[in-house]
């Protein structure tokens, strides 16, 4: 197991809008890598956007967006001509391909979320925007599948060999990670605190184990976690602004 501490994340912004800009592949201990990248999952930005932040229209080309929602509510525009409010249990994916703008702002509360950059299989791609609504958000530890590759019939599509859920789950209850043969697991802890081969995983943190070391994990703090298997050797184009980037 490997252990991606909240700590060694890059702090960037101040006042109204913060972040924590995370490089995935970091986790396996080595910053001598050429690319900091967990295979196609490129970036996880931990973003705090304050009750009146406005991020401007600007541009993205070739990257999948996917921003999952954690707390807080945000207006989000784009050229595709949507106005609508992006929440916990109203999340998006940004499909930008070719080229795709998009504005967002906090006019009515604080949000706590993850934006997180993927590389596409290909550049140039068309560009889409997606929702997905759920009435429910399950608190039982139950496993939710947010997004993946259309062959695995997700609500939000990404164009990538990556695959999303996320879950909620009570102090001093235990739950098991999905698995796939031959993707591997990153998983966040949004919030809590979780323990795995007795090793605790604090909020921030991320941790990654072979599908052998694979266990059950122990919820000790009141915890939401964010999954991601992701096939490390998928195609890929490092087209993108910010998914293309290695280090």
């Amino acid at each position: 197991m490997q252990v991606l501490k909240a700590n060694q994340g890059h702090q960037m912004g101040q006042g109204l809008f913060q972040l924590r800009l995370m490089r995935p592949g970091l986790i396996w201990g080595d910053p001598s890598l050429e690319d900091y990248a967990f295979g196609p999952l490129s970036r996880i930005d931990r973003g705090i956007l304050g009750h009146g932040a406005l991020v401007k229209m600007h541009e993205h080309n070739n990257d999948e967006i996917f921003s999952y929602m954690w707390k807080g509510k945000m207006l989000h525009e784009d050229s595709a001509g949507h106005r609508i409010e992006v929440s916990p249990n109203h999340l998006m994916m940004m499909n930008a391909g070719k080229s795709f703008f998009h504005e967002e702002s906090t006019p009515n509360s604080t949000v706590d979320m993850l934006q997180i950059f993927i590389r596409p299989e290909k550049a140039d791609l068309p560009s889409k925007v997606q929702f997905f609504e759920r009435v429910v958000i399950p608190t039982n530890g139950e496993w939710t599948l947010l997004a993946g590759p259309k062959e695995v019939e997700a609500p939000l599509e990404i164009r990538q060999q990556v695959i999303v859920y996320d879950a909620h789950a009570k102090a001093a209850t235990e739950m098991q990670p999905p698995s796939i043969e031959g993707m591997e697991p990153w998983l966040y802890v949004m919030d809590g605190s979780i323990s795995m081969n007795d090793i605790t995983i604090n909020k921030g943190d991320a941790v990654t184990y072979s599908l052998s070391e694979m266990s059950t994990i122990q919820i000790l703090e009141d915890s939401s976690l964010v999954l991601f298997l992701v096939k490390l050797d998928a195609p890929m184009t490092l087209a993108g602004p910010f998914s293309g980037r290695k280090r």
